[in-house]
């Protein structure tokens, strides 16, 4: 839609006067009125002075010469200053047309298109840009939290498997509890009823031979013959009892009783043994000294399987709050390691001998080294710890 641009004569002034005179009359007319129908005048007399190629040097100064035949007429300061503004607004209405055609506009304006269509360019790319960011924010999102499940997955089976372990290592403390339970009653058993029956029918062999004297030769011959036989029922009896578990153990105690079994191990194998122990050692509960004497009964028959030793040093000493003893013998020596982490292990005895002193609180270690042989060491607590009496309660509490 066109502006329509009041003519020269509604402004009193004729379509064929001077330049000049049509901008004063015009900014007379801005100045008395003060409309927008003025201004654009002002816009179309710019629009004439493009065309008349007058700079805007020149339309400034025809601008001035029409103030001053303007000024003629008297106003008062608020008046003045009012006029003023107005005249401002006229001529710069008037030169817009020639400052839109000046070559530093035109390339003012050519560069600002190039920023605007680059801004919305790049305004396009940081859309799109924006869009990709949020889709791998929320992929991010999705794989951290499978990631955190994940986590927790981990977690709970690592907890259950911790726990399966602590079953199975309770287990395994309970069946040799019972084991060790089991050879005392059999150890009982056979000393009190298979070694007093087989007593029994050595007394009645001997009446019976005594009373045979007056008959054959050979009647008392077969009884003698009868009598070696128990005897030596009892002694094969006695020995396994031992091995079993030794009545003195219960009775005497580990001092007595460790003595009495290497005294029958250096009789069997010739290995000697140097044993030296404080008597202080008597004062654990059955429970530890039946450990320590396990650990060296097993420890021993270790030797004499493998290690061709020809002298064994056992010693048992007290540590603060703990008791430890130690088995070193002379023998060839082996892989620890190996062999502990074993999964087809052949040396049970190690990790019979480990889970036995860790049962009861301890620490087991195993040192072999080539030309220095093999050292055993098994340090048990003194005293039963109150964190070591509701570890137990709690192994079993999972149990049930």
């Amino acid at each position: 839609m066109k502006t329509k641009v009041s003519p020269p004569s509604k402004i009193g002034v004729s379509p064929s006067a001077s330049f000049d005179e049509r901008y004063a009359a015009a900014l007379s007319h801005h100045l008395a009125k003060g409309t927008k129908a003025s201004l654009l005048i002002a816009h179309q007399l710019g629009c004439d002075a493009v065309t008349a190629d007058i700079q805007t040097l020149d339309l400034a100064r025809v601008h001035d010469r029409a103030i001053a035949r303007i000024a003629e007429n008297k106003r008062s300061g608020k008046k003045s200053a009012e006029h003023d503004k107005r005249a401002g607004f006229f001529f710069s209405e008037a030169i817009r047309p020639g400052e839109s055609m000046h070559p530093v506009a035109v390339e003012s304006r050519r560069v600002r298109d190039e920023q605007i269509v680059a801004l919305r360019t790049r305004t396009l790319e940081l859309l799109l840009s924006n869009r990709e960011l949020k889709k791998e924010i929320v992929q991010r999102k999705v794989a951290e939290e499978a990631l955190r499940k994940s986590e927790l997955e981990q977690k709970l089976l690592l907890a259950q498997s911790r726990q399966m372990q602590e079953q199975l290592r309770y287990l395994s403390h309970q069946i040799l509890l019972e084991q060790e339970e089991q050879r005392r009653e059999i150890s009982r058993e056979l000393h009190d009823e298979i070694a007093q029956i087989l007593a029994g029918i050595n007394v009645h062999l001997a009446a019976l031979k005594a009373e045979s004297m007056g008959n054959t030769k050979g009647l008392s011959r077969k009884i003698t013959n009868t009598q070696k036989l128990v005897e030596k029922s009892v002694k094969i009896v006695h020995r396994f009892a031992c091995q079993l578990r030794p009545t003195v153990l219960d009775d005497l105690g580990i001092i007595p009783a460790l003595n009495t079994y290497m005294k029958d191990f250096t009789k069997r194998t010739g290995i000697l043994i140097h044993f030296r122990a404080f008597s202080g050692v008597e004062q654990l509960n059955a429970t530890k000294r039946t450990v320590l004497f396990r650990v060296a009964q097993a420890a021993l028959a270790n030797v004499a399987q493998h290690s061709k030793a020809t002298l064994v040093r056992i010693s048992i000493k007290k540590l603060p709050d703990m008791v430890a003893m130690e088995i070193h013998d002379d023998g060839k020596s082996f892989e620890v390691e190996r062999v502990l982490s074993a999964k087809m292990n052949e040396h049970l005895g190690l990790i019979g001998m480990r889970e036995r002193v860790e049962m009861v609180g301890g620490s087991f270690r195993v040192e072999s080294l080539p030309g220095k042989g093999t050292t055993i060491c098994a340090e048990i607590p003194s005293r039963d710890s109150r964190k070591q009496r509701l570890a137990i309660r709690k192994k079993a509490s999972v149990l049930v």
